[in-house]
């Protein structure tokens, strides 16, 4: 009758997990995703980013982040800061206006919505009456400029948005004051710019789309100065002294007018089309720095001949004699220019160009020679190849920790070393108790090191394993192949690369030793690498091994993929992880599984055909074991393309086509291509097949199942396998029919380790009755504690484990939990998932959660992710479920197959191909962005206010007025409060 019982409720045990589990979402790593708008505030140095989905983020000095997010997802269109305010404007697609404010609340600041507002005309007016297209917030603080596409100019009081109907600029009250003939030929059209003047507030610029510039005065609401452009006009800029502004047209020309009181009706200084004659791209965008020397900065997007460039996103620098287009791989979003903004200061002496592309941020240093780019310490290009896996080493020891930014140091050699420019606030969360990296591995072959201590995920070090094998690149396809003598001189700049020179070389599988610095990664074409650190750089020759997994079988015909070729002789390598030795699984099939222990000196890899081991110190395969069912006629097959995503469907179609036009000019006949396309087998693919949500009861599966033999997980242990008395090292492996395969190792001792070999016999092979694929493996010592990881107990960072009581054995299923004892393997405990609900595990680790109350208590755990995207947190070794988190939507498969746990109770997972989210499962350890936000006292405006007594009366006694005169410290914290999904 007892288990029919329900386990009584344990008050203490309660207050306990509430003092260990706590769940948050703290933060976002990585560039945001389909950014679509720029904003930058002077004042406050800060930087925001709006996206398609309705986000906005503001950025400053490292650390410095905020996050909102509009209610109703649309797009961002255009982002303004109120001048000299926490304060800004967002207008969104569907033509709503946002104000948003940061606030304090609770001691801390927080970007907080305050109002929103959308523009609407007279009863029965079109929509295009009340279109916004042009924005400009008055440096009075008190009012925006509307600009809208009929022409009309609307003016709203900040910060209740209403519309002041008196003082609307209609075209028509434009066009009384501009020649006949000229309004005959052209109608105002749209605004496409509104502009103060920088001298005179009472003074706007405003400039259509026709190419109609008027200079409107406030006061006296009429046109001092018209200026008659024959082009279509797309933006316009003031030089500093306001004597002079500069127009942008859409036929790539630039005009530069003189703004003086007795013509009214001045003629351009000069119009150029910077890489005429031909016809040329538009200039959406113009700045006109003034320098100390008295050769301005021209800064400026687009221009390009269309002809030849008209595919490249460029923006052009020119100073003197010197100039530069510099060309980004994807599409830019905007740019700004930071300079000095002391109204007293004489020349803008501009500093650096922020460049927002649609991957990636760029930022290029103006004051040194040959403009070098600034190494971001945020806003990190995740994606410049494509994530195919990750993996999180915590606690890392100090001397790896230098080691590694020594080599990653040698290649940022080519950055700038100026300051980050973007530097307002000041971030006052504690420092990192630890060293944390963050390892992700790309479709091209690279591996890169990331800083994952903190807020900021900052790259370390970036590794290559392309040196190693021989690849179809061709060195004519760059798109930066001019002379220094080219014209138009280009300049490619930035990390984004969505293109691989061969799918074969993407990482699967890393493991990183972090007391031996042994590094092992795995690839797409069975390819295992296994390397050290080395300070310097070095030529050697790389050791090559083939580990053959279907023995010889008969009946069994790999139809997928070539390995790939490697180079002969030696290979120089640069400072940092170096390959040693190179294991090649035949058939050549996606890694599956990888582990390295490096005190034994030994590897472990597993494909959809079997696993292997070998021995890196005698460099020499030790066994390998077939797991291929009769049945398994999938697993030769190479690719799963009948379970493709339509996503990955089209992104392999344009490598497709991009490889067939490369390989056209090297070899007639597209069969090569063709049988390369077709065999590319997928780890993300299969990931994406396995995790997705079914429903349905738990039963036993049909040994006929495809894929049984699919090697899920390895892992080391030095357990009791034979008997009670002597344990022994082992490798335990398990596959995706529920097998479990346990090899009992014998090691040589350290002074025999090179004369004699390590040998493996197979000691236990365990069937699953329900055959649910196994995707953990873990040991429990006598104290029910998790084995230390290799080598944690020879640097006293972990007790020695029990070895006098009862090992247990934990083999997690997709389906359920079971406790093993060892060595006799009977069963001792388990869990089943909810069979209904149709919960599947997808990931399961054990994590170490500390009490928020008092350092004395901490205890392991199982964090384990579901293919419901719940996170599950369950006691070791009794199998209790402590507490059920939602985490991430159960639709979105590959955020689910991307989410890597550490070993203190976090986690990261892709919300984007270009975003991590990082989230906490502890009250102890948490990471979210802490800051102060200096608001600067405003003694003076930056300009000479030339209104009546009476307003500026009014003006001074409002309380934006009066908040501006003080100094505000916001402390802002970007908790888990406003980090909303928006994928």
């Amino acid at each position: 009758m007892r288990r029919f019982l329900r386990p009584g409720h344990d008050p203490v045990r309660e207050r306990l997990k509430r003092d260990l589990f706590q769940f948050n979402k703290t933060v976002e790593h990585g560039f945001p995703h389909q950014p679509s708008a720029l904003g930058y505030s002077p004042f406050l140095r800060l930087m925001a980013i709006g996206t398609r989905s309705g986000a906005i983020k503001l950025y400053g000095a490292p650390g410095v982040e905020f996050m909102g997010l509009h209610e109703e997802n649309n797009t961002v269109m255009q982002i303004h800061f109120i001048p000299d305010q926490c304060q800004l404007v967002t207008l969104l697609d569907d033509n709503s206006l946002h104000l948003w404010s940061l606030k304090q609340h609770s001691g801390a600041s927080e970007l907080r919505e305050e109002y929103r507002f959308t523009l609407k005309g007279p009863p029965g007016s079109p929509p295009s009456a009340t279109q916004i297209t042009a924005v400009l917030p008055h440096s009075s603080r008190e009012v925006l400029y509307l600009g809208t596409e009929s022409g009309n100019i609307f003016v709203v009081e900040l910060p209740s948005f209403r519309v002041l109907e008196d003082r609307t600029i209609t075209s028509e009250a434009v066009l009384q004051r501009v020649p006949e003939d000229y309004c005959n030929r052209r109608s105002c059209e749209l605004v496409e710019a509104l502009r103060e003047h920088p001298k005179n507030p009472d003074q706007i610029l405003i400039g259509y789309s026709r190419g109609l510039i008027v200079l409107w005065d406030l006061q006296n609401n009429k046109v001092t100065h018209h200026f008659l452009g024959s082009q279509q006009l797309e933006n316009l800029y003031w030089q500093r002294d306001g004597s002079k502004f500069i127009s942008c047209h859409y036929d790539g020309s630039y005009t530069q007018w003189p703004v003086s009181g007795d013509n009214r009706q001045p003629e351009p200084l000069e119009n150029l089309v910077p890489y005429g004659p031909f016809p040329c791209k538009a200039i959406s965008k113009i700045y006109w720095q003034t320098t100390k020397n008295g050769l301005p900065y021209i800064i400026f997007q687009g221009g390009m001949p269309r002809a030849s460039y008209g595919d490249r996103h460029s923006i052009s620098v020119v100073h003197g004699s010197q100039q530069t287009a510099f060309d980004f791989t994807s599409r830019v979003i905007d740019f700004f220019i930071i300079f000095s903004s002391e109204p007293t200061a004489e020349f803008d002496d501009p500093s650096a160009m922020v460049v927002l592309a649609e991957e990636e941020l760029v930022v290029i240093d103006l004051k040194s020679a040959g403009w070098p780019a600034v190494h971001p310490p945020y806003l990190a290009s995740l994606h410049c190849s494509a994530i195919t896996c990750s993996h999180h080493v915590s606690n890392i020891p100090l001397k790896l920790w230098e080691r590694i930014i020594g080599a990653g140091s040698k290649q940022n050699i080519h950055y700038s070393n100026m300051p980050w420019p973007i530097d307002g606030g000041t971030n006052i969360a504690p420092d990192p108790p630890q060293r944390d990296l963050l390892l992700t591995g790309h479709e091209d072959g690279t591996v890169r090191f990331w800083d994952a201590s903190g807020v900021c995920l900052h790259l370390l070090y970036k590794l290559s394993t392309v040196r190693v094998f021989l690849t179809d690149a061709d060195p004519n396809d760059n798109m930066n192949t001019l002379g220094e003598d080219e014209w138009p001189p280009l300049r490619k700049v930035g990390t984004f690369d969505p293109y691989s020179d061969d799918p074969r070389l993407g990482i699967q599988k890393i493991y990183l030793c972090k007391y031996s610095g042994y590094l092992a990664v795995a690839g797409t074409a069975g390819q295992v690498l296994v390397m050290e650190l080395n300070d310097e750089e070095a030529e050697h020759v790389v050791d090559h091994a083939e580990a053959d997994l279907l023995q010889d079988q008969e009946g069994y015909r790999w139809k997928g993929h070539e390995k790939l070729k490697t180079r002969d002789g030696p290979v120089r390598f640069e400072a940092g992880f170096q390959p040693f030795v190179l294991v090649q699984c035949q058939p050549p099939a996606v890694v599956t599984s990888l582990a390295l222990h490096s005190e034994w000196k030994l590897v472990a890899f597993g494909t959809s055909h079997g696993f292997g081991l070998f021995d890196h110190q005698q460099k020499r395969l030790v066994f390998v074991k077939c797991t291929l069912h009769p049945s398994d006629q999938l697993a030769l097959e190479g690719p799963l393309s009948r379970v493709k995503s339509l996503k990955k469907s089209l992104r392999q179609s344009f490598r497709r086509i991009r490889r067939s036009r490369v390989s056209s000019r090297k070899r007639r006949g597209g069969s090569g291509n063709v049988q390369e396309a077709n065999a590319k087998f997928d780890q993300d693919t299969l990931q994406e097949m396995e995790l997705a949500p079914v429903q349905r009861k738990i039963e036993a599966r049909s040994a006929e199942d495809s894929f049984t033999g699919f090697v899920r997980t390895l892992y080391f242990a030095d357990t009791f396998l034979r008997d009670s008395s002597r344990h022994c090292p082992s490798l335990w492996a398990g596959t995706n029919g529920g097998t479990v395969y346990a090899f009992c190792l014998r090691v040589p001792p350290a002074e025999r380790r090179m004369d004699e070999p390590v040998r493996a016999e197979q000691a236990k092979e365990i069937q699953l009755m329900h055959r649910a694929p196994v995707v953990g493996i873990l040991v429990l010592d006598g104290r029910s504690t998790p084995l230390p990881e290799p080598l944690e107990v020879a640097h006293d960072l972990s007790k020695s484990p029990d070895m006098q009581g009862s090992h247990q054995l934990l083999v997690v299923s997709e389906e359920q939990f079971k406790v093993f004892t060892l060595p006799k393997v009977s069963s001792k405990l388990k869990l089943k998932l909810t069979a209904l609900e149709g919960c599947r595990v997808r990931k399961a680790t054990v994590a170490n959660f500390g009490s928020c109350k008092t350092d004395d208590y901490s205890e392991n755990d199982l964090a384990v992710l579901t293919n419901l995207g719940d996170i599950q947190i369950i006691s070791l070794p009794f199998l209790k479920l402590q507490i059920r988190y939602p985490c991430i939507r159960k639709e979105d498969v590959s955020g689910i197959a991307s989410c890597v746990f550490t070993k203190y109770g976090q986690g990261f997972y892709l919300i984007s191909p270009s975003e991590f989210e990082r989230f906490s499962l502890s009250t102890k350890w948490l990471v979210e962005p802490r800051c102060i936000v200096d608001v600067p006292e405003v003694t003076s405006n930056n300009h000479v206010h030339s209104k009546s007594g009476m307003e500026n009366a009014a003006r001074k006694s409002s309380p934006s007025y009066i908040l501006a005169q003080q100094t505000i410290q916001l402390a802002c914290t970007g908790a888990s409060g406003s980090c909303q999904e928006h994928t």
